[in-house]
């Protein structure tokens, strides 16, 4: 029988990402994919599925979704949020936590609330959903109408349909976390006109904090606080542009580009966040307090050496998920005083 997710709600901006399609920016298709790939790889491995198969991005909002089918294994990875599952048919209510897997069956519906911080969190299926690729990928370019489901966010009443139509039983996972939290400081490189730039206001950018403003989106974060003065103007011949890249428009406040940037470019680039931050850059948003330091080539190949054996060591920071201690249903009724109202016959006679 086949499974599917029913979406009774979308929430703000949910949409299916994988690790992106290389080779077509050419074309003017950004390579996109998951603002975080490291937490799309853990919520992956937790179902047992390939760390760049598609999954669910949420941000600010999640959605609710329905298991039409016989059952159906989930793994949630990333930014905090209040995640429910719900049984319809005994009305029943568990709260889950994020950064563990769980077993849903026919008619239960799972709801993700608010995040409780900014970033992105990552709903995967077990064996994937069942969805052609668009250029080589799943991912959803919003920008472009293409990818994903139907090359837009999740609607009320979409179906997506999975790849399996049952998930066997066995112990659910949890994954150790620890470095999914978000950081303060992004280590960069000097952009092509880094230059543009006087030695003292590169010094006066490296040692500041920006907020990120609510112009964010999948394209990029638009960061308030302190305008930056450049020597040579605002404008160059547009050249390409990548994921991190650090851009001074004419009103002086930095843009720092995300999975759906533009694949030109024509302001100014002072730095690019490493790869080896880029995950951690999905995971900061609205409001978020960020600044940067400049960091050499050596360093910067240092960190993605080392960013590298974190991904390759994520599997073992999976663990089995300690079973629920069974119900006490002598303590339970205890708790709830449901015997408070009983009169002694006995002494009432005497």
């Amino acid at each position: 029988m086949s499974a599917a997710l029913r979406v009774v709600s979308p929430g703000l901006m949910t949409t299916v990402q994988d690790l992106g399609r290389v080779g077509y920016q050419r074309l003017g298709i950004p390579v996109g994919g998951a603002l975080d790939s490291l937490s799309l790889r853990a919520a992956n491995l937790m179902v047992g599925n390939p760390p760049d198969a598609g999954a669910l991005e949420i941000v600010v909002q999640g959605p609710v979704l329905k298991l039409e089918g016989a059952s159906a294994r989930i793994g949630l990875a990333g930014a905090e949020a209040e995640v429910a599952l719900l049984d319809e048919a005994l009305g029943a209510r568990q709260a889950l936590g994020v950064g563990r897997s769980v077993r849903l069956r026919g008619g239960d519906v799972v709801r993700v609330g608010a995040l409780s911080r900014p970033g992105a969190l990552y709903l995967a299926v077990e064996g994937g959903f069942d969805i052609p690729p668009a250029l080589g990928s799943l991912s959803t370019y919003l920008r472009g109408g293409f990818g994903g489901w139907q090359g837009r966010a999740l609607a009320p009443d979409d179906l997506l349909p999975l790849a399996k139509g049952e998930a066997p039983e066995r112990a659910e996972l949890v994954l150790d976390a620890r470095d999914l939290a978000p950081i303060r400081r992004f280590r960069v490189l000097e952009g092509p006109q880094g230059d543009y730039l006087s030695p003292e206001e590169r010094e006066l950018f490296f040692r500041r904090e920006y907020v990120v403003g609510f112009g964010w989106s999948r394209m990029g974060m638009r960061l308030e606080g302190e305008k930056l003065r450049l020597a040579r103007g605002h404008d160059v011949a547009s050249d390409g542009v990548v994921r991190g890249s650090i851009q001074v428009p004419g009103d002086g406040l930095p843009i720092v580009l995300l999975a759906e940037h533009q694949t030109t470019g024509g302001y100014p680039k002072i730095g690019v966040v490493i790869s080896a931050d880029l995950p951690a850059l999905g995971r900061v948003g609205p409001g978020s307090k960020i600044g940067f330091e400049l960091v050499t080539l050596e360093e910067a190949e240092a960190a993605a050496r080392a960013f590298a054996a974190v991904v390759e060591k994520l599997p073992a920071r999976l663990a089995p998920l300690a079973p629920e201690p069974p119900l006490d249903l002598a303590a339970r009724l205890r708790e709830a005083n449901l015997v408070s109202g009983v009169i002694d016959a006995q002494a009432f006679l005497s």
